[in-house]
């Protein structure tokens, strides 16, 4: 089993805007492989005769650079390390350790021939001062678990086995060590999702109530690609006996989103052409961490594929909506890249006749001419009336 994989889409990226103007930001769950990201994209530095001393790497999660926590002393670092010559590329990775730290980036980005990547596992990272102060100097990629194909350039089994363990264990790369002990993968998960809700979430947004953020947590893994609203969680809650206040549990849901454990996804009117403000949707980052978390495998398989192909359409630089297509009908999603849009339906088999005629007549309800797609995990591929219906696990690695 190879398990250093090339996150080759995100190193483009980042080659893309090497020695630009504009500070990179690579944001990202935490273990997602943000940190392998920049040592990957060093080496290629290296090989292209940058010099050791012209690449700064400083993890802020590291003890050794725990003296570099105060923004001052992070400025002042750095540099006294810029080259004399040439470029000086800077890695700070999980900035948003440093209290300030825009302090530190604003004042950096100033200097000639500095070429500056950050890292963080929080949206508030990009909030503030950092965003007031360098409104269009920077370029955001947002980095998610392994894709179903990074996933297949270590695991070598049969396509429809690996699809299996991809859905029911998820891909964070370095769980993939772990898919032969089921003991110690579980236990890795839950180490990334009790980091997460300790340091991203109720560190960050100042929050006390860990209970309560596990129910809610809890709550949207159960209802992965279904309606859901802080209201219904509210009185879901109070239901249970736990008497909770809408405010407090769009505070918490905030919370979890900014933390990239779970994406909101909002409604879009086709025909109307506008945005809907009820029944938003979440999905998780990754459907391994939410079997976890629900302790359970091989259920929801309908839900889960359909989380699996929001994220890939992430990846692959879409915008997404839920899009209702008429009354009563729901496409589930209208992704928009470079001003093209397209349509896609998700659904475990249509090998049923009346399936079928289901999912397809969202979509034949849209009158334009955006390509309109339906997945499945049949074997069965073909044209519907303009529609063309794919296998999932092939569309993934195409």
């Amino acid at each position: 089993m190879n398990t250093l994989i090339a996150r080759k889409n995100y190193l483009a990226l980042l080659s893309l805007w090497r020695e630009k103007e504009m500070i990179k930001v690579v944001t990202g769950v935490r273990r997602c492989g943000k940190s392998t990201l920049f040592e990957q994209y060093v080496e290629i530095l290296k090989s292209d005769n940058v010099s050791s001393e012209q690449i700064i790497f400083i993890n802020l999660e590291d003890e050794n650079h725990s003296n570099l926590l105060n923004h001052k002393e992070l400025h002042d670092y750095i540099q006294s390390r810029i080259a004399a010559d040439g470029w000086t590329y800077v890695f700070i990775d999980e900035v948003q350790n440093c209290p300030e730290y825009e302090k530190a980036i604003s004042s950096l980005f100033l200097k000639k021939n500095l070429d500056i990547y950050i890292t963080g596992s929080n949206a508030l990272m990009l909030s503030g001062e950092l965003a007031t102060k360098l409104t269009a100097r920077y370029i955001k990629i947002d980095m998610l678990p392994l894709s179903f194909a990074e996933y297949s350039v270590s695991v070598k089994a049969d396509k429809a086995e690996r699809f299996s363990q991809y859905l029911n264990l998820g891909a964070f790369p370095y769980a993939i060590h772990f898919l032969d002990n089921s003991l110690a993968h579980s236990q890795y998960l839950e180490g990334i999702y009790n980091t997460v809700l300790v340091k991203d979430v109720m560190t960050r947004k100042k929050l006390s109530d860990t209970t309560l953020l596990k129910s809610i947590a809890s709550f949207l893994s159960s209802n992965i690609g279904s309606p859901v609203s802080a209201k219904k969680i509210a009185d879901t809650l109070s239901s249970a006996g736990r008497p909770t206040g809408v405010a407090t549990v769009e505070t918490y849901l905030e919370a979890l989103t900014d933390s990239f454990l779970f994406y909101k996804v909002g409604r879009y009117d086709i025909k109307g052409k506008m945005h809907l403000k009820t029944e938003n949707k979440y999905y998780i980052c990754d459907t391994g961490l939410r079997n976890m978390i629900l302790a359970a495998q091989g259920r929801d398989i309908g839900h889960q594929i359909e989380n699996i192909v929001y994220l890939e359409l992430l990846r692959r630089g879409y915008t997404i909506n839920i899009g209702k297509a008429g009354r009563g009908t729901e496409v589930d999603f209208v992704a928009v890249r470079d001003r093209q849009t397209e349509y896609y339906q998700v659904s475990m088999s249509v090998l049923d006749e009346n399936t079928l005629k289901r999912e397809l007549e969202p979509l034949k309800q849209i009158k334009d001419n955006y390509p309109k797609y339906l997945l499945t995990l049949d074997f069965i591929t073909g044209d519907n009336e303009g529609i063309k219906q794919m296998n999932l696990i092939d569309w993934l690695l195409a």
